[in-house]
């Protein structure tokens, strides 16, 4: 077992947390309130830079020969087992040193105790450095398992490698990118920080979703028609116009909710004459239209690798199947309980909860 595989996200988490520290960042108000000041959060965002200086610097250390290219495929096993470590010790360390809830121990392990913790005077927002965590880990991941396919077969390497790599890095990049608009999704206003995020981030995200090149990074170019590798690119654009425009539309509605969202489209509106909800746009089509653009990217970015038939890329687009489905269902029933006979009106009139004219 290699000791520096086992170490090294445990090192890269500390780097980046480090970067995340003393990079330059902007100021925002979030749109969860704290409890505590009835205020909006605060919140420092630099993710897109700490991962280009983060990814910047292990390239320049595998030039230099400091480091193999493909170290973290080498390393992968132990690196999984590191990455689990860190996340079971983030987990114990974040729930037990908070206050227990009526939940019980294994509920708070698994959920968490505290919903929005921050540290060093709201320096470190603990959701926002675990996204920027898993985002980068994940990106090293990907680059050294694409460099290890290039290095193995340097005479005929696979277009769909670099393809995949070249979508998913556009995946990391654009969501960091939009960090602020992530500060409204549902992760914020209705999770807690305990295995589920801080294990998840940290271990799941950052090697789970590497799932497609952790399948064939190492095999042979199978000379797969150019035509799949073209839709496959177009199919997750397609997601990708309905997650990011749907998220946007509802991040411009939260904020002012007269804007025209793209300066053209008046938003619709259903109100109770003390709240409001969003009916027109990607939000008349469907209820979480943008989890249809989530599922859309994970297969085309699966179809992207040309093995369609490899069953284990599929793994990716299944977990968010599993993963959303539940999530579309639990917050349904936060918006009824909320809302209550203004969600009803909503729900008469937008049926289709993820995908129009099918569910």
């Amino acid at each position: 077992m290699s000791v520096a595989g086992f170490l090294a996200p445990a090192c890269v988490y500390a780097l980046i947390t480090l970067l995340h520290l003393v990079v330059p960042a902007r100021h925002v108000e979030g749109y969860v309130v704290s409890p505590e000041t009835h205020k909006p959060y605060r919140y420092r965002l630099n993710g897109l830079v700490v991962y280009a200086l983060t990814i910047s610097l292990w390239a320049l250390a595998c030039s230099q020969g400091w480091l193999a290219w493909d170290f973290f495929w080498t390393t992968r096993f132990e690196g999984l087992a590191g990455a689990c470590a860190a996340g079971l010790a983030f987990t114990a360390w974040v729930v037990l040193s908070a206050p227990p809830t009526e939940k019980g121990l294994l509920a708070d392990l698994f959920l968490g105790r505290q919903a929005n913790p921050q540290w060093l005077g709201g320096r470190i927002d603990a959701k926002m450095l675990l996204y920027l965590i898993g985002a980068t880990m994940l990106g090293l991941n990907l680059y050294s398992f694409a460099a290890h396919h290039l290095l193995t077969f340097a005479d005929d390497p696979s277009p769909g490698v670099a393809l995949y790599a070249a979508l998913f890095s556009f995946f990391i990049c654009e969501y960091l990118f939009f960090e602020r608009v992530h500060l409204y999704t549902y992760d914020f206003f209705a999770e807690r920080v305990g295995f589920k995020l801080g294990w998840g981030c940290m271990c799941f995200y950052p090697y789970f979703y590497a799932v497609g090149l952790w399948a064939v990074a190492d095999l042979a170019n199978p000379h797969a028609p150019v035509a799949l590798q073209v839709a496959a690119a177009v199919l997750f654009f397609l997601g990708w116009s309905l997650a990011r425009g749907a998220n946007m539309q509802k991040y411009l509605f939260k904020r002012d909710p007269k804007a025209k969202f793209l300066g053209l489209l008046e938003p619709q509106v259903l109100s109770d004459g003390s709240n409001m909800l969003l009916a027109s746009g990607f939000w008349g089509v469907a209820r979480h239209v943008n989890y249809l653009g989530e599922f859309l990217m994970a297969i085309g970015l699966t179809l992207a690798l040309a093995r369609p038939g490899h069953v284990v890329p599929w793994l990716y687009p299944l977990y968010y199947v599993v993963l959303l489905v539940p999530r579309q269902i639990d917050d349904d029933r936060r918006c009824a309980q909320k809302y209550q006979g203004l969600w009803r009106a909503y729900v008469a009139r937008v049926p289709y909860r993820i995908i129009p004219g099918v569910y």
